[in-house]
Order: structure tokens, then C-alpha cells, then sequence
């Protein structure tokens, strides 16, 4: 039982950085794909396009972030709040980002059609982002109770 408590400790420690960026690039993907095809479509506003197919990158850092957090020792003291926090920031950091993928791809094809909608349509987004901030904030403040050592 405490080898799974720790080997669960140190996923923990790592999960944030591995779903985070396996969200990214999903998401960005998606996106990326989007942008493409309306670049077939479009004369112009490409920029536009590839910069929003972008955003799902963020949730990335915010797991970087919250793994450096997380640096401590893996005991069995700890190795139940590095798995708890780890592992489910991770999973919203994946979710949030996959999604924020959705939400660009979408954006872009509003746009594509109806350039005057940009701004607005980035709106979803933004707030699939919001939940990924909310989860990378209470990871920082809730990782400040494990032990150090």
C-alpha cells in the first residue's frame, strides 16, 4: 500500500506539466486545423486565425507553474496531497484546454464568415480559460499546506 501511495505522490507531482500539455496540444490542434481551413476560405486576418489557435497553450504553463509548486519530497506524508492536487489540477488543465479548443475552432469559423464578430466570439473562450485559472489558483493555494518535507 505505501509504494502506491508514493508512486501516486510522484504522478501527482508531474501531472499537472504531462495533462496540461497533452490538453495543449489538443487543443491546439483543433484549433490549428480551424485556422487552416479558413485560411483556404479567406483573404485576409490570417494572424488572427493562428493567434487564437494558440490560447489553448496556456494551460501548459499553468501546469508548469503549479508542478514547480509542488516540488517537495514524496513520503507518505505528502504523497497524498501531491497526488490529490497533481493529478486533478492536471485533469482540469487537460479538460479546460481541450475545450478552449473547441471554443477557438468555433471562434474561427464565426469569424471566417463574419469578421465584425471577432472579439465577441473569442468570448467562450475566454471563460473555459477562467476555469483553468480558478484550478491553477486553488492547485498555488491548496500546495502551500503539504509539508516540505
Amino acid at each position: 500500500m505505501n509504494d502506491l501511495l508514493l508512486v501516486l505522490g510522484w504522478a501527482g507531482l508531474y501531472a499537472p506539466i504531462a495533462l496540461g500539455a497533452i490538453g495543449s496540444v489538443i487543443g491546439c490542434a483543433v484549433a490549428g486545423q480551424a485556422a487552416i481551413g479558413a485560411m483556404l476560405e479567406t483573404d485576409g486576418g490570417h494572424g488572427r486565425f493562428v493567434g487564437v489557435s494558440a490560447m489553448p497553450s496556456s494551460q501548459t504553463v499553468y501546469g508548469i507553474v503549479v508542478m514547480f509548486s509542488l516540488q517537495r519530497a514524496v513520503t507518505e506524508a505528502t504523497a497524498g496531497g501531491l497526488a490529490g492536487i497533481g493529478i486533478l489540477t492536471g485533469l482540469a488543465l487537460m479538460l479546460s484546454a481541450i475545450r478552449q479548443g473547441h471554443c477557438c475552432a468555433s471562434s474561427i469559423q464565426a469569424t471566417k464568415s463574419k469578421p465584425e464578430v471577432f472579439g465577441l466570439s473569442l468570448a467562450p473562450a475566454a471563460i473555459v480559460e477562467g476555469f483553468a485559472v480558478f484550478s491553477f489558483i486553488f492547485a498555488l493555494v491548496v500546495s502551500a499546506g503539504i509539508p516540505k518535507a
